[in-house]
């Protein structure tokens, strides 16, 4: 028993250690939240680290893709009680069989990731409600299934959280804009149509493709889409009165998000600007902690 016991405890070392090392501005997150919730989110979040990498770490996008189904198969194995030699899969099961947490949430984030690794390179979004979509896929659920973990129950919580969930989700994306385009030279996270407005489209040997010769047009095409994450952020915070002040902390990634939309109005919204890639998400780290610190005393998002 005890070896068992050892064994999960290293589990959720690793998942710690995973969030830290890959997802830090999270990390300060999720130190602010109560231990009913603490645990579970770190294993939510060290699940997420695995699936949002599984195509980066691949040398051959197949082998992310296999990866990725893996972890979708490793879903079902959980759920029904099967022992996986994994130390995040071994996390998982252990949050799962303590809280009441949805599959259908934990399915939708892979399946979402799944679908996007399937993705011709050349296949762009047709608009921004398509990563609308796929933000409260993959980032949304994972604090639908927090709350969940903490016993939540409040429909203005899982409201505020589907809107700090997208906001966060297209920052992000935006933010890796420059981090693709170097692996394959495309930007294949600006809808099509947000592309045309800005004559950043051009067919080019009969494929359609994405020009980066107006650094005007990207600046331009980065503020309407970063301009729709801030929205999320506005609604978010005006269900705050709403939202059980117990809860609050579960949606402090709203802050992260606001630093680094903040960060990119003040380079222009210029993602290829080296100062957004400074600090965390372009402050200095005391700042950001005593910001976060500060959010989270006064139940604030």
């Amino acid at each position: 028993m005890s070896g068992a016991s050892s064994s999960l405890r290293a589990a959720f070392s690793h998942c710690v250690q995973q969030v830290r090392s890959y997802d830090y501005h999270h990390y300060l997150c999720l130190l602010e939240l109560p231990p009913n919730m603490r645990k579970a989110a770190f294993a939510l979040r060290a699940f997420n680290v695995e699936t949002a990498r599984a195509m980066d770490v691949a040398s051959d996008p197949r082998i992310g893709l296999m990866r990725l189904v893996w972890w979708q198969e490793a879903i079902d194995k959980i759920y029904a009680n099967k022992l996986i030699e994994h130390p995040t899969a071994q996390a998982l099961a252990s949050v799962m069989s303590e809280n009441k947490i949805s599959k259908a949430w934990i399915r939708r984030s892979v399946e979402a990731r799944i679908n996007d690794a399937k993705r011709e390179e050349a296949d762009f979004p047709e608009s921004i409600e398509e990563l609308e979509k796929y933000a409260e896929d993959t980032v949304s659920t994972l604090l639908y299934m927090t709350l969940q973990a903490g016993g939540i129950r409040s429909t203005a919580a899982d409201h505020a959280a589907s809107h700090v969930g997208k906001a966060s989700g297209l920052l992000l994306l935006l933010k890796s804009l420059p981090y693709h385009a170097s692996r394959n030279q495309l930007f294949s996270y600006i809808p099509a149509k947000v592309a045309a407005k800005h004559g950043l489209l051009v067919k080019e040997g009969g494929r359609t493709e994405i020009c980066l010769d107006s650094r005007e047009g990207l600046c331009d095409a980065v503020f309407e889409m970063a301009s729709v994450a801030n929205s999320h952020l506005l609604k978010a915070r005006e269900l705050a009165s709403s939202v059980p002040v117990e809860v609050r902390k579960v949606l402090l990634p709203a802050l992260p998000a606001q630093v680094l939309l903040d960060t990119l109005s003040q380079v222009q919204f210029d993602v290829f600007d080296s100062r957004l890639a400074r600090g965390i998400l372009g402050i200095p780290p005391s700042w950001y902690q005593l910001k976060l610190k500060w959010y989270s005393w006064r139940g604030k998002y």
